[in-house]
């Protein structure tokens, strides 16, 4: 029996978890609000208050674990990608912790960990499956053909999908972090109130940079006739948003299961807790002969479980990095 430590300090949320036997058991999520004055993250701030977070996630974590730390068999880590001086927490904290208990350390790529956070639920996908990752740095169609196996047939070529929610509230003057408040509005809206463009980009690839420019010129060109047009219409807007933004990665998921043949679809990444792609993919799922996998939401956006479980299947194959490891603020799979 493997007991994991996890760490997760990739951007603005300090997590740990604890996984025994392929089983999270802890899962601890310290958020920053600091941010919210700024509409955004702050990569200076941001790691200090890692700093102050990440000893205390972690002894929440073991202790709501039920376990001992000199029960822990070994660290995994997000090396990267994320914020260099937020990675650099983390990456710092586990490498300590492992040294003073003579401990193995397990690098993770962040990207991977959130396809494997799938494996945390008794549901898991079989292989090869096609997981959708959107967040607020990534948008990409995985095709993933084992735990460590995975392969990147489509990406963005310029925004991610989660930018194009928060960068639209912010037009909308939504506060930070505004992706989950377009969510929130677009509940109550008519999703056919208001027509926005669809990136006409061939392939598997995604593009979102023309449709946040056409959104800043409809709530510029609004504003102009009309002042209060964004008050009047706030969740018609926001609900048009999210309905284009789902319709591609959408339109683009499902040429991908085409083209590979594969039914068995899952997603990933802090935007695949939005309620209104979650309720578009199973809507689909019938007509496409798909079968779904949705993580829970606490396993959506950043956290350490994911981080554990990872940690988890690279323990099985005795996986290790030494202590000259560094964090990257690239990294791919």
């Amino acid at each position: 029996m493997a007991i994991i430590l996890g760490i997760e300090s990739s951007c603005d949320d300090t997590s740990a978890s604890i996984c025994v036997d392929g089983k999270i058991r802890s899962n601890i999520i310290a958020s920053q609000v600091v941010h919210q004055n700024y509409g955004g993250v702050i990569p200076e701030l941001a790691s200090r208050v890692h700093q102050q977070n990440i000893i205390p996630a972690v002894h929440q974590a073991i202790s709501n674990a039920k376990i001992h730390k000199n029960e822990i068999d070994a660290v995994a880590f997000t090396r990267g990608p994320g914020l260099l001086g937020s990675l650099l927490v983390g990456t710092s904290f586990a490498k300590a912790f492992a040294l003073a208990n003579r401990l193995p350390l397990i690098e993770v790529n962040h990207m991977q960990a959130h396809i494997l956070a799938h494996f945390i639920a008794d549901d898991k996908p079989s292989f090869p499956f096609l997981c959708l990752t959107v967040s607020g740095g990534h948008t990409q169609i995985v095709l993933v053909r084992d735990h460590f196996d995975m392969e990147i047939v489509g990406q963005t070529t310029d925004d991610a999908a989660g930018e194009a929610f928060d960068k639209t509230a912010k037009l909308l003057g939504l506060p930070y972090p505004g992706g989950p408040l377009i969510d929130k509005y677009a509940q109550q809206g008519n999703k056919f109130a208001f027509k926005f463009p669809e990136p006409q980009i061939q392939g598997l690839d995604f593009s979102f940079s023309g449709l946040k420019t056409s959104i800043m010129y409809f709530v510029r060109d609004r504003v102009k006739e009309d002042q209060d047009f964004l008050k009047n219409n706030l969740s018609d807007i926001c609900a048009s948003v999210q309905e284009r933004i789902i319709s591609i990665l959408l339109n683009k998921l499902k040429k991908a299961s085409n083209q590979y043949n594969i039914q068995c679809i899952a997603i990933a990444g802090g935007v695949s807790a939005n309620s209104g792609l979650r309720a578009a993919l199973n809507d689909s799922a019938p007509g496409l002969n798909w079968k779904v996998y949705i993580p829970k939401f606490e396993y959506c956006t950043d956290n350490a479980a994911m981080i554990a479980i990872a940690g988890h299947y690279k323990f099985l194959k005795q996986d290790f990095v030494g202590q000259d490891i560094a964090p990257m603020a690239r990294m791919q799979f």
